[in-house]
C-alpha cells in the first residue's frame, strides 16, 4: 500500500510518520525497513502484515488503570525505528519484513476477531506499532465504530503532525521511556528523547489514557538522580496520577552480558518516584505484590494482582477506596475474565 504520510523531495521521497523523517532514494528503505521508495512513491511494506496475534489480559501491556481485568487482542507486525540493544522482542523489531513469516489481515478482520474473542480492546504491540501508522489508522477507525478500544504499546517516537490524524481513535497508550538522558537515547536508541516526551504529552493532552514503563537496566540507565528527575518531570507535566511501571531487565539480544536488575534497585527506584509525588508506581517482572494498586491516601491495596490476574478488588462502583473513600483514577469499569 502507498503510504499517505509522504513528501516528494529532490533526492527522494520523505516519510513523515516519525521524527527520523527519512528521505528515501529510489529502491531504498527507511530506518525501520518497512517503507520503500518504488517509482517515486513510498510503499508501506508492512501494511496488514501480521506477525503475531494473541488474546492477552490488559494488565500484560502493562496497563493497570485501563479497563482492569479486560482482554486485549494483541497484534504486531515487523520493524522498529529504534536500535535498542536490549530489545525483548528483537526477533520481530529488528527483522525485515522479508525475513519473518506474516499473514495479511484486513483491518475489518482484526476487529471481527476482537469481537469474537470478547476483547474490550485491540493492542498494537510487540514490535513498534507507530511505524505502521497507516494500518493503525484504518483498523482503529473500524474498531471505534464497533466500540472496541484502541491501545498502543509504543516507544512514543512518532511525528505529532502524522499522529494527529489518529489520536482521536486511540484510547490508551503505554509509552516505554528508555531512560532520562538525551545522550543515552542517541547512543542506544538512535533517537531524540525530547521527541518521545513531546509525543507522550501530546497523547495525554488529547485525552489518551497514558501509562509509562521504565525498564531499569543495571549500570546503563539506573542512576537514581535521573530517575528522580524523570519522576519529577512526570508529576509536573503529566500529573501525579500517571501510572509509572518500573520494570525489571533480563539479559537479552546484545545485552546478555548484563545481569538481571537487582530487586533492591527496582524498589529504590519506586521509592524515589513516590518521594517525588507520583501516586501510582508499580514494579514489573517480579513476584510479590509489586503490581498492586495502592490507595495513596490510606495505603489500602485496592486492587491486588498476582501476575496479570486480579485476585482482590477493594473499590466501590465509582472507583473509590472502600476503606477511606479516596477516588482512584481508573478508566473504564472492571471486567472479569479469569479474575476472582
Amino acid at each position: 500500500m502507498e503510504s499517505r504520510y509522504t513528501l516528494v523531495e529532490e533526492n527522494g521521497v520523505r516519510c513523515t510518520i516519525c521524527p527520523h523523517q527519512c528521505v528515501i532514494a529510489e529502491g531504498k528503505r527507511g530506518i525501520c525497513y518497512t517503507k520503500e521508495n518504488q517509482d517515486g512513491k513510498i510503499i508501506d511494506l508492512s501494511y496488514g502484515r501480521i506477525s503475531a496475534l494473541a488474546v492477552d489480559p490488559i494488565e500484560k501491556k502493562p496497563l493497570a488503570h485501563f479497563y482492569p481485568g479486560s482482554l486485549a487482542l494483541s497484534i504486531s507486525s515487523i520493524g522498529c525505528n529504534f536500535t535498542c540493544p536490549w530489545c525483548q522482542n528483537y526477533g520481530l523489531s529488528m527483522s525485515k519484513i522479508d525475513d519473518v513469516h506474516t499473514r495479511y489481515m484486513e483491518p475489518e478482520s482484526v476487529v471481527e476477531v476482537a469481537l469474537t474473542q470478547e476483547c474490550t480492546s485491540i493492542a498494537y504491540t510487540y514490535n513498534e506499532p507507530l511505524i505502521n501508522l497507516n494500518y493503525i489508522q484504518d483498523t482503529a477507525e473500524f474498531a471505534y465504530e464497533s466500540d472496541v478500544k484502541n491501545v498502543l504499546v509504543t516507544n512514543g517516537y512518532t511525528s505529532i503532525p502524522a499522529f494527529s490524524n489518529v489520536v482521536e481513535y486511540i484510547d490508551a497508550a503505554n509509552v516505554d521511556w528508555k531512560g532520562w538522558n538525551p545522550e543515552f537515547y542517541r547512543k542506544h536508541c538512535g533517537a531524540d528523547m525530547y521527541k518521545v516526551v513531546d509525543a507522550t504529552e501530546y497523547m495525554h493532552d488529547n485525552d489518551v489514557h497514558v501509562e509509562i514503563t521504565f525498564l531499569v537496566i543495571p549500570t546503563v540507565n539506573d542512576d537514581p538522580e535521573e530517575i528522580r528527575d524523570m519522576a519529577e518531570y512526570i508529576r509536573l507535566n503529566l500529573g501525579p496520577d500517571i501510572p509509572l511501571h518500573i520494570s525489571r531487565f533480563f539479559p537479552m539480544y546484545k545485552f546478555q552480558h548484563l545481569p538481571p536488575t537487582p530487586i533492591e534497585t527496582l524498589m529504590k527506584a519506586k521509592k524515589i518516584a513516590l518521594e517525588e509525588g507520583l501516586r501510582y508506581v508499580f514494579v514489573g517482572n517480579v513476584r510479590g505484590g509489586g503490581e498492586d494498586t495502592v490507595c495513596p491516601n490510606c495505603g489500602e491495596h485496592v486492587v491486588k494482582r498476582r501476575g496479570y490476574t486480579i485476585i482482590d478488588w477493594n473499590l466501590t462502583d465509582d472507583m473509590r477506596c472502600s476503606k477511606c473513600g479516596e477516588h482512584i483514577p481508573i478508566m473504564g469499569q472492571r471486567e472479569n475474565h479469569g479474575s476472582f
